[in-house]
């Protein structure tokens, strides 16, 4: 790994003016930490990489690379991209090892956070760093959100995500496992006992469904449940996944590893939205991807289709004749929504049409003291996305509790 990484940092031509960087989320400096990596200062390049991106370990595994940083990369149009993610995995795991943790004096005021996907982390480890009492709520029991629950092992090992959570008890965050804001707690709750912030990171784990007769049949299950724990289901040897984006896949290379010997992606459209990288990952495992396939019902042999023929266009030019597809079990990837639990509890937090809590850049939500952002604001997203956002909403909730602060020593004077 390490030789490899050395050499790929060599091809990186330091641009002045780097399209990497452009087609980054995060805008990560990536000639600056490839320079300081090849001079030998690798911590210093981790720090850096850390504080622009609190998730850069985890971004380095799971981020579409190919249609941001890589894809942008000027050697790109010459043949190959530097593979920058390799770099980044190497520089930030190693400096998530060895980083000498530095916080602000504490400022005596705490913030809650819900949610402790790629946004509530983001949020924690960033307000934690400046002084602020933070306590990291979740339903689950381990840190990580979709991280944990909803990207598999092989893409993603559990043992960074248990990492971070040492970290995070480093840094003074309180973590509370198994609680749901919206069930025995309630957000009034919350400032009650003294938060001065409330954040909402709650990411989308209601499956979004098809609507087609037979969706509640027993050899049918929804992606985003079957990612949380794969163990628990038996599947049989010949498997369909409905939708193509990223979980899709996901699925399907999971459901390959549990024993299933036939697996076929089914796409409504002509192009899958899951990342080049990980459709040529799929079909290296052996999984058949279907292109304009429109799910009419699902029977207890498996789904019947219609598949489309395109026109010049891309656009449906006519439907085919149903067709049965067999299959021992039928798995639904078509993204996520919303759980309404905080929000149904909740007065003066309004939501969209489609359950989204709304905010706005800043992440100030539609109550005062309460912020959002993350998948529960914008939809399913990624994992980058979502600290781009989050960044943001963290400095405006800094500037909110800075305001709040200067308030009590004004009424103390």
């Amino acid at each position: 790994m390490a030789v490899h990484v050395v050499n790929e940092a060599r091809r990186c031509l330091e641009c002045k003016k780097p399209k990497c960087v452009e087609g980054c989320p995060v805008r990560t400096p990536i000639p600056q930490m490839i320079a300081l990596f090849k001079e030998g200062k690798s911590d210093e390049a981790g720090r850096l990489l850390f504080e622009n991106n609190p998730l850069s370990s985890i971004c380095a595994l799971v981020c579409n690379h190919e249609g941001q940083c890589e894809g942008n990369c000027v050697q790109a149009k010459k043949g190959m991209a530097v593979h920058w993610s390799s770099i980044e995995d190497y520089i930030s795991e190693k400096y998530l090892d060895r980083m000498a943790l530095q916080k602000s004096p504490r400022l005596h005021q705490s913030v809650a956070i819900i949610g402790a996907g790629p946004a509530g982390l983001t949020i924690s480890i960033t307000l934690a760093q400046k002084g602020y009492d933070v306590t990291l709520f979740d339903s689950r029991d381990k840190i990580g959100g979709v991280l944990r629950y909803g990207i598999p092992d092989f893409r993603l090992p559990k043992t960074l995500l248990d990492k971070y959570q040492k970290r995070l008890r480093e840094m003074g965050i309180h973590f509370r496992p198994n609680t749901s804001i919206g069930g025995a707690l309630h957000l009034d709750d919350l400032f009650r006992d003294g938060y001065e912030a409330v954040f909402i990171g709650t990411g989308v784990w209601r499956p979004n469904t098809l609507g087609v007769v037979g969706e509640s049949l027993g050899n049918v299950h929804y992606a985003i449940d079957y990612l949380v724990n794969p163990d628990s289901y038996e599947l049989g040897e010949n498997v369909i996944i409905i939708g193509a984006g990223n979980a899709a896949i996901d699925v399907a290379r999971t459901v390959i590893r549990h024993g299933a010997r036939r697996v076929r992606v089914c796409e409504r459209s002509m192009k899958a939205a899951a990342s080049e990288r990980e459709l040529d990952y799929a079909l290296a495992d052996g999984v058949e991807i279907l292109y304009g396939m429109n799910t009419v019902k699902i029977t207890p042999e498996g789904p019947v289709f219609r598949q489309a023929r395109f026109d010049g266009n891309g656009e449906v030019a006519e439907l085919g004749e149903e067709q049965q597809f067999h299959a021992d079990s039928t798995i639904v990837a078509i993204s996520q929504g919303p759980k309404d639990k905080i929000v149904s509890t909740t007065s003066h937090l309004e939501t969209s049409r489609k359950g989204l809590v709304l905010a706005d850049s800043e992440g100030h939500t539609t109550r005062e003291g309460v912020f959002a952002s993350g998948d529960v604001v914008a939809g399913a997203k990624t994992v980058v996305e979502a600290v781009r956002y989050s960044k943001q909403v963290a400095a405006a909730m800094d500037e909110y509790l800075t305001g709040k602060r200067m308030e009590k020593a004004q009424a103390k004077a």
